[in-house]
Parts: C-alpha cells; structure tokens; sequence
C-alpha cells in the first residue's frame, strides 16, 4: 500500500516521494483525506487567478487579494489562514512544490499611493508557520530554500532625513530582497531591504540580516554576522 500511495503522490508532485515506512496506514488515510479536502479548497479560491500550473492545496481561512496577480505553479499548498495581498507592479509568482505555512501573511504595497514590486519564490522552497513577506520593494527568493517559523522579510525602508515634517510625510526608499537558491533559513530571522544572501547560505536562528552575506556563508546574531564558509568545512573535512 505504502507503494501505490508513494507513486501517487510522485506522480502529483513530478518529483520522487517516498512516505516513512513507520506511519501507520489509517494515519496515511488521514492525511489523504485532509490533502483531498485542501485540494477541494484549492481548486475553489483559486478561480480567476492570473496562471496555476496544476493542483494546488488550501487550508482553511486562506483569503487571497487581487487573484488576478498571483500565480501558482504544481502543488502549491497555503495552509490554515495564509493572507495574500498581490497588489503590484509584479504580483506574486510561487513555484512548484512551494509551500506557505499557517498564518503566514504576503503583503506586496505598503500603500496605494505608490505601488509594491511584489514577491518571487522558486520551486521546492517554503516557510514555516507566523512567517511575514513585506514585498513592497520587491523579494525574490530562489529554489529549494527552507525557512523556519516567523521568518520576517522588510523591503522597505522610512526616509527620516528631516526634523522639520514627521517621518511618515519623508517617503520611503526599496532596494528589495533577493535570497540565492538552497539556503536555510532558521526560524524567527529578519531580513532588512537592500540585503541579498548567495547561494548555499545558512542563517541561523534569530537572525538580523542588515548587509549581504556571500555564497555558502554560515551567518548568525543580531545584527548579522558571517562565522564560517561551508566551503571551507568541507576543505577541512
């Protein structure tokens, strides 16, 4: 049975899926059952979206802002009350196999007055739970990058240059956020606007990413520094 429900799933995600031999089978059944009420979900809301490659999954409450600019690769899955607001110059644009943990917010303008550039995640990358994507001056986050649970993206900053008018009346300057392909992300991490993380880096837990972190760096603290190259690691090893 593992082995029929293993090339089903294959077959959704066009990628090789193998269940843990130890799960119990009315477990599996449980969870079929949930994907298939998530895959009901999906196919629902996501009517009148821009592009959706195939099925996707949605939990409960996910609410979505301006469909027409979100687009959804194969076997996307939003879980229980992700909130998507694409209003933007780009929309949001979520690859294969991207995953959006619960309670997770996506919010691309910071006003109407001047519209965000909007969001970009590459196939088999996803967050965590309670994570916030602030995309009004653009994110774009590459493939197979795995971020833990409150992960927050700034890519905005307040001009506050002057005395004489409040900070709000200063307006704002976006650089955006890019992060490279296979990173790893530790849970409760801020990335500010400006920073662009290389490819092959590990951000450790609690994290304030303030200035851009070479490829295959290992970083930590607040604010952020680099501790270790992984390329080293391996020279050593």
């Amino acid at each position: 049975m593992h082995k029929a429900i293993n090339k089903i799933i294959s077959t959704v995600k066009k990628d090789n899926f193998e269940i843990d031999k130890d799960i119990y089978f009315l477990d599996i059944l449980s969870i079929i059952f949930k994907r298939i009420l998530m895959m009901l979900k999906g196919l629902l809301k996501s009517f009148g979206m821009k592009n959706k490659s195939g099925i996707v999954f949605f939990g409960s409450n996910v609410t979505l802002y301006h469909k027409r600019l979100i687009s959804l690769g194969r076997s996307v899955t939003l879980e229980e009350s992700v909130e998507i607001d694409a209003l933007s110059k780009n929309g949001v644009k979520l690859g294969n196999n991207v995953r959006i943990g619960a309670f997770s917010k996506i919010k691309c303008s910071g006003t109407i007055r001047n519209l965000g550039k909007g969001l970009t995640i590459g196939k088999n990358s996803g967050c965590g739970e309670f994570s916030y994507f602030g995309a009004a001056g653009g994110i774009s986050i590459g493939e197979n990058v795995i971020m833990g649970q409150n992960i927050r993206f700034h890519s905005e900053n307040h001009v506050f240059d002057r005395l004489d008018i409040p900070i709000k009346e200063q307006g704002v300057t976006n650089q955006g956020i890019k992060i490279g392909n296979d990173c790893w992300i530790g849970a409760g991490s801020v990335f500010l606007d400006g920073v662009t993380i290389g490819e092959g880096c590990v951000i450790g837990a609690n994290t304030l990413v303030n200035r851009d972190i070479p490829a295959y760096s290992v970083a930590v603290g607040s604010p952020v520094k680099i501790i270790r190259n992984r390329k080293e690691i391996l020279k050593v090893k």
